[in-house]
C-alpha cells in the first residue's frame, strides 16, 4: 500500500508510468528513503509527501496492537528509544497502533521540514539518534532495522546491531552481524537485554 502511494505520488509530480517503480526504488535504495531521491533531483516539498504518502495511510485499519512486542519491549532491562526513517506524524501513529508508543523515552525521526534531514544509513541521523537519547559511547547502543544497509551503517559505528529479515542476508565479509526473522525474537540474540 505505501509503495502504491509513492509510486501514485511519483506520478503526480511527472515521473511517467514506465518509469516511476524504476525511479523510487533506485532512490530507496540508494538515499534510504524514496523521498530523499525526490527532494533531491525533483525539488518536492518532503512535508507534502509526508502529508500525502504517509499521511494517508489507514495506519489504524492495518496495524494493530502486539501484545507479544508489548510484553518483550517490557521486559527489556535499558532505556528504549525508537530510531525510524519516517516522519514524526507517521512513525507516532505506528508506534500508537501496535500499542507500545509508551514504552520508548523518545523517538528520533526524519524531520521532513528540514532542508537536507539526514536518514538511515547516513552516519548522521546515527549520530542524531545519540545526542537525542543522551548516549556518548557506541557500545552502549541496540538496533535492530530490517535494512542490511542500516544496520552495516550501525556495525560500523560500533553499535551492537540485529538484521529482522526473513530471508537469510549476508553484509560485508568483515562484518560479523545478529540475524533473526522476526522481532518477536530478539531476546534469542540479546539475551543479556532482558529480565
Amino acid at each position: 500500500m505505501m509503495k502504491q502511494r509513492i509510486y501514485a505520488y511519483g506520478r503526480k509530480i511527472g515521473l511517467d508510468e514506465a518509469s516511476v517503480v524504476k525511479t523510487c526504488g533506485s532512490y530507496y535504495r540508494n538515499y534510504g528513503l524514496s523521498v530523499r531521491g525526490l527532494v533531491m533531483h525533483h525539488q518536492i516539498d518532503p512535508v507534502e509527501f509526508d502529508e500525502q504518502v504517509d499521511g494517508s495511510l489507514p495506519l489504524e485499519d492495518i496495524i494493530k496492537p502486539d501484545v507479544e512486542l508489548r510484553a518483550m519491549l517490557k521486559s527489556i532491562k535499558t532505556r528504549r528509544w525508537a530510531f525510524t526513517n519516517a516522519g514524526n506524524n507517521h512513525a507516532r501513529r505506528v508506534l500508537k497502533c501496535l500499542g507500545i508508543a509508551d514504552l520508548f523515552e523518545g523517538i528520533t525521526y526524519c524531520d521532513y521540514s528540514e532542508p537536507d534531514f539526514p536518514c538511515k544509513p547516513e552516519r548522521e541521523a546515527y549520530d542524531r539518534a545519540m545526542c537525542e537519547a543522551g548516549v556518548d559511547d557506541a557500545q552502549l547502543c541496540y538496533f535492530a532495522d530490517d535494512s542490511a544497509k542500516n544496520v552495516e551503517a550501525a556495525l560500523n559505528l560500533g553499535w551492537t546491531a540485529v538484521l529482522v529479515s526473513p530471508a537469510i542476508r549476508t553484509m560485508g565479509a568483515d562484518k560479523t552481524h545478529l540475524q533473526i526473522q522476526s522481532i518477536h525474537q530478539l531476546p534469542t540474540v540479546l539475551p543479556q537485554l532482558f529480565n
